[in-house]
């Protein structure tokens, strides 16, 4: 049995008990949407924040500086606005951000930032698979898949679309552009730009053909892309350089103008050739 809001928006829900004995805990400073499922053995606490028509099952934390939008549902054992794993963390207040429609599966947990007025941010639509761990004031678009076990440093920035299969490492200050995808098994210190496949090994594997396509990107497109990224990693030339030809030999597109952009943004490099 659960425990159901009522219509009211931001109202609180008090210690309330469940079936067998079980409760969910509820702090009466945490503000519930409308039309929420919430589980025995729950545990929320205050500066708490849920939308409506969210779904949270046994066992689940949610932590004080957590912001969840509507229509998520997070599985048994997830931890969502956890204290940040930093050795800089002194107690500040920070916040946890998810957005809508995320599916959070059993024991994924979610820290919050490490400092005053920092954020963790998940977007919106996104697939926590199993035991994947999204660290401190790392931001996430929308539309992601984190595989089983993925596990992702703080201070990181995924873009939209990003799929991370199974037992991935990203560590801490690394970008992933819009429609890469991340393979199995891979550990990695650089940046990963968009559109590619990463091996395993850390390197580029070719053009994600099958994620532009289903997001509507032309042939012709990812014929340009594909000529952009052997400008970076056929070519004899420094990335600078691999840049400026992009620029100049590459027909414009918004795909192209965002490579060219992750790439000059680059702080730590990005991921070598195969």
């Amino acid at each position: 049995m659960s425990i159901e809001s009522d219509n009211k928006v931001s109202t609180p829900l008090p210690h309330r008990e469940g079936l067998g004995g079980g409760s969910a805990y509820i702090s009466p400073n945490a503000k519930i949407g409308k039309n929420c499922k919430i589980f025995p053995f729950v545990y929320i606490e205050d500066d708490v924040v849920i939308g409506d028509n969210c779904i949270i099952f046994p066992f689940v934390s949610i932590c004080a500086g957590t912001r969840m939008g509507n229509s998520n549902k997070i599985h048994q054992g997830s931890v969502i606005g956890a204290l940040p794993q930093d050795f800089d963390f002194r107690g500040e207040k920070s916040e946890c951000i998810i957005g809508n429609n995320n599916i959070i599966r059993e024991n994924v947990v979610i820290n919050r930032a490490t400092h005053t007025g920092g954020k963790t941010v998940i977007g919106n639509d996104n697939v926590l698979m199993e035991g994947a761990h999204i660290s401190h004031d790392t931001k996430v678009g929308d539309r992601c898949v984190f595989g089983y076990g993925t596990k992702i440093a703080g201070d990181c920035e995924i873009h939209n679309g990003v799929i991370f299969s199974s037992s991935v490492i990203e560590n801490a200050k690394t970008r992933v552009g819009e429609g890469a995808m991340i393979q199995a098994g891979t550990t990695f210190s650089k940046d990963v730009p968009p559109y590619i496949i990463c091996t395993k090994r850390s390197e580029y594997g070719g053009v994600n053909y099958t994620m532009g396509r289903s997001y509507g990107v032309s042939e012709k497109t990812l014929k340009h892309i594909a000529n952009a990224y052997r400008l970076v990693y056929l070519g004899n030339t420094s990335l600078f350089d691999a840049i400026n030809q992009i620029v100049d030999q590459v027909p414009d597109s918004p795909e192209i103008r965002n490579i060219v952009q992750f790439m000059r943004d680059t702080k730590l490099g990005v991921i070598a050739k195969m």
